[in-house]
């Protein structure tokens, strides 16, 4: 006997409006993506947040007193932080709230210029070297590594005492051998990409060297390349703080937040508020990049990896 089936079976499914909506949805892109999962790690964010108060004091913060970074007061040398000097006077009695933001600047600029300048020459050196592979990609990562060998701080220095003081020459100094761990990050980044199939597919359709490594290479190893920008440029300010804090920086009178922390090192038992302020602006930044780039490598991750 044939066993009836229940009416109900044939029945349309209920369907949730809400859910539907949900899974209808265009998917994000990659970078969407990336901003959405960074925008949930709170401490990024607010290092986001303090970077950019710190970037808008150095633009704008010299503008809000009517002093001016250079001339001198010995009338009122060595001023405690008050109403009139909101971050008081150094030893030759200038204003500390305008010259910790005009030093910012500098600060931020060699770092900034340094860290670029490392990333134009690192893309082009290592993915050159990864694309071609064999012997170009040989010579060009041993030679990568024989200055990798020199001692940076020394050569750095060592090329500030030889040269004439500058922000140009610091910059160089910095970019000498700056550039080669991202040559090394680039290079790995296009070893594992240069076998895909979109890239495969383009050379059989008789795509130039530069339009793989432009239009194909370099892009799908940004994430990469971004985390390495982040982290690089701390270390940039941080080695101009170090320079300069040895007397090797910017020539007076103009001022980094490293030239600032050397003279208020020595007034550091009676003035502290000489040294407080510009280690403290360079701790907030060094610590405001490093959260950034932690925070773009916990959104990057999982992209990645793929």
């Amino acid at each position: 006997m044939q066993q009836q089936i229940p009416k109900n079976m044939f029945e349309r499914a209920s369907v949730d409006l809400k859910e539907a909506e949900k899974l209808s949805k265009p998917s994000l892109s990659f970078w969407k993506d990336v901003f959405v999962r960074f925008r949930k790690n709170k401490l990024a964010m607010f290092g986001l947040v303090l970077l950019a108060i710190i970037v808008f004091m150095a633009i704008f913060g010299p503008m809000m007193t009517k002093y001016n970074y250079r001339t001198t007061d010995l009338m009122n040398a060595n001023l405690a932080p008050s109403g009139d000097h909101w971050f008081g006077t150094d030893d030759l009695g200038r204003d500390m709230f305008t010259r910790t933001w005009n030093g910012a600047r500098i600060s931020l600029f060699i770092g900034l210029a340094a860290a670029l300048i490392d990333l134009f020459i690192g893309v082009i050196w290592g993915s050159v070297a990864g694309y071609r592979g064999g012997r170009v990609d040989e010579f060009m990562m041993r030679f990568a590594d024989i200055l990798w060998g020199v001692p940076y701080l020394l050569l750095v220095i060592l090329l500030m005492v030889v040269l004439d003081q500058g922000l140009g020459t610091m910059i160089l100094a910095m970019t000498i051998t700056g550039w080669i761990n991202m040559a090394r990050i680039v290079r790995g980044q296009v070893l594992g990409l240069k076998n895909q199939e979109y890239v495969m597919a383009s050379q059989t359709l008789g795509a130039s060297t530069s339009r793989i490594l432009f239009k194909h290479l370099i892009p799908n190893s940004m994430g990469a390349i971004l985390i390495t920008v982040t982290l690089s440029i701390p270390s940039a300010i941080f080695t101009e703080a170090f320079l300069s804090f040895l007397g090797l920086g910017v020539p007076a009178p103009k001022a980094s937040w490293g030239t600032m922390a050397n003279d208020g090192l020595a007034a550091l038992r009676y003035y502290p508020w000489r040294l407080f302020f510009p280690a403290t602006f360079i701790c907030l930044t060094i610590f405001a990049f490093n959260v950034i780039g932690d925070g773009l490598r916990d959104a990057l991750d999982p992209r990645l990896r793929k």
